[in-house]
């Protein structure tokens, strides 16, 4: 549910646009408010989780989400709208590291694999399902309800979800009640929303120069202050926001640079190859959606087994499947630029491939990221995997997007050749998660 609404609201903008009489700069905040919310509270959420009670957490992020995203869909303004996505961001972000929490908390072993896979086949199936399912909704529903279905679809799940929830999830045993760091939470919060902003604001009319990168450089500035705090507020025997001991554990920094580098590839390819096929050759926003389907399907096979494999071959599994999806990709930039006829179509059998690959890579990085972490700070360390995974979202999409419009714009609207442009960026994303895979396999295969 809460990855759907990264890639889903992408599909409805020109809907929402449309309905709200809402210009560029404003709509992009739609999905800009989201991230950079999201972003931000994963590891605070994280965190909370490990202090007091993921159960408790998880339940508080549900109905918040819940309830923000039938404000999404009531909402009359364009800023009533953005202002409702930050806080569906901030449910997401309650929510997303309490899971990798309660998996490192109640499996072992090979269980603890398998279970990580399912929620890898999760994160797979909801990014790539994400346009399809948006698509549908507007298709349905129309120019008016079409993109309020697309929050609307939200509510039954998460009503569901809370008594499931409720009647499911295992309560925590109540131990002594550890800080929660309130300045290293503002700290590492400002920081987050330094880098993430130049990233996440501007579309298509804005390049990479105008962005204002200068505020990385506070971010930075902040993040060493973060860093001295907590070596502060450890010295004083207080819990704090990240444990820096996780900077020693080789196979968690190396996973943490894997899960980066591949989610700044693998978000931007659903959004080139969507702008791709509809604004380069036309397709609805339904018919873009079924042309990534095979990459759901295959991503979702994969996990599942990934899951169910990654205790017996380990990094190589993961070193496997980001090999696979560079094949893949390369295979699509070397075949599109001869294609005609039915494009989508005949892209299937390498979006599968890649679908096949990147489910290899996802739920196996997460277990062997988390498999030498002391499981009291598993929700603080899952929220740091996954807050990296964001940035390097939002770092892929900043670049790859920027680099499509300006090759756009220079190429008298060449689609296919700003596709294969902007694929090489993605290409060059996972090559060097790859490297990073290898890195760890080599380290590992030492230790044994």
């Amino acid at each position: 549910m809460t990855l759907l609404d990264v890639s889903i609201v992408n599909v409805a903008l020109p809907s929402i646009s449309e309905g709200l009489g809402a210009g560029n700069s404003t709509i992009q905040w739609v999905v800009a408010g989201y991230a950079l919310a999201f972003g931000i509270a994963l590891v605070p959420g994280g965190r909370l989780g490990d202090a007091r009670s993921r159960r408790t957490v998880f339940l508080w992020g549900v109905a918040l989400f819940t309830l923000s995203s039938a404000a999404c869909g009531a909402a009359q303004t364009p800023w009533m709208l953005a202002a409702a996505r930050v806080v569906q961001g901030l449910g997401g972000g309650l929510i997303t590291p309490q899971v990798s929490g309660f998996i490192q908390n109640l499996f072992r072993g090979p269980e603890r694999g398998r279970a990580f896979g399912l929620f890898g086949t999760t994160i797979g199936v909801s990014t790539a399902i994400g346009p399809l399912l948006g698509g549908l909704l507007v298709h349905l529903g129309g120019d008016e309800w079409g993109w309020r279905l697309v929050f609307y679809v939200n509510l039954p799940i998460g009503i569901a979800l809370l008594v499931l929830a409720a009647r499911y999830l295992p309560r925590t045993e109540k131990g002594p009640k550890q800080s929660l760091d309130p300045v290293g939470v503002v700290l590492f919060g400002t920081a987050m929303l330094l880098v993430l902003l130049p990233l996440v604001q501007g579309g298509q009319d804005s390049s990479l120069a105008q962005r204002p990168w200068w505020l990385v450089g506070v971010a930075a500035l902040l993040l060493v202050v973060f860093v001295l705090w907590e070596r502060r507020w450890t010295a004083r025997g207080r819990e704090t926001l990240l444990d820096l001991s996780l900077v020693r554990v080789r196979s968690y920094v190396l996973g943490l640079g894997v899960g980066t580098l591949y989610f700044a590839g693998f978000t931007s390819i659903f959004i080139i190859l969507t702008l791709f096929l509809q604004e380069g050759l036309g397709y609805t926003p339904l018919e873009a959606g079924f042309s990534q389907l095979p990459f759901a399907v295959g991503s979702a096979t994969s996990a599942w087994i990934g899951g169910r494999l990654v205790e017996r071959f380990g990094r190589a599994l993961v070193v496997l499947g980001l090999a696979t999806v560079t094949v893949a990709l390369v295979g699509i930039d070397v075949v599109v630029p001869h294609l005609d006829g039915s494009i989508g179509l005949k892209l299937a059998p390498l979006l599968l491939l890649a679908g096949l690959g990147g489910g290899l890579v996802i739920s196996p990085n997460i277990t062997l990221s988390l498999d030498e972490v002391d499981p009291a700070r598993a929700g603080a360390g899952g929220g740091l995997l996954q807050t990296a995974q964001r940035v390097g979202s939002a770092i892929g999409v900043a670049i790859v997007l920027a680099l499509f419009f300006e090759r756009v714009r220079s190429t008298d609207g060449d689609f296919a050749d700003a596709l294969s442009y902007s694929l090489h960026v993605t290409i060059a994303f996972i090559v060097f998660a790859l490297v990073m895979g290898v890195l760890d396999l080599v380290r590992r295969a030492r230790h044994d």
